[in-house]
């Protein structure tokens, strides 16, 4: 292996916001049909939106509630499908290979296992939970990892023949 070049916590953004587009929201609009609309009220969220730009300053007092079942439901299978990519295309996402980077064990630089992209995809939540701040930490470590990295032994680095230049 060459010179390892860790991704940073600007590529790692724009890997993550792709995701949300390509992965998250698919998912999320599935699973809002297969619930027959009983996930959450649309309809409050386009009244929210009205008030707000109307420059109502009571636009988010009024907030939808949601279905617990199908809020996990949604959770579980956008794990589900991240692992599937990450299994199947060694380490990356849609918005993760978009960028050229990957997911790869700490030490030994190979391909995350079941329980490393487990553990990872749960450290999120913890990464989340903390302010942010395991997020943070990408920005502000000279390896780039997060908490929900330390936490699982991985590391998000460029591919190879992808690496940018110094």
């Amino acid at each position: 292996m060459n010179e390892v070049k860790y991704a940073g916590f600007w590529i790692r953004f724009v890997a993550s916001f792709l995701d949300t587009l390509f992965l998250a929201l698919p998912v999320a609009i599935v699973i809002y049909f297969l619930s027959d609309g009983n996930w959450f009220d649309f309809s409050i969220y386009q009244q929210n939106i009205q008030m707000a730009m109307s420059g109502n300053i009571h636009a988010l007092d009024n907030q939808p509630q949601t279905s617990f079942t199908w809020e996990l439901i949604f959770e579980i299978s956008v794990l589900v499908v991240t692992m599937i990519f990450w299994k199947r295309w060694r380490g990356a996402t849609p918005g993760k290979r978009f960028v050229h980077i990957k997911i790869v064990d700490a030490k030994t630089f190979k391909d995350i296992n079941n329980k490393e992209a487990i553990t990872r995809s749960f450290g999120y939540i913890v990464s989340t939970a903390l302010f942010l701040i395991g997020f943070i930490m990408v920005g502000i470590r000279k390896d780039k990892r997060g908490l929900h990295d330390l936490l699982a032994g991985t590391v998000v680095i460029y591919e190879e023949d992808s690496n940018p230049q110094s």
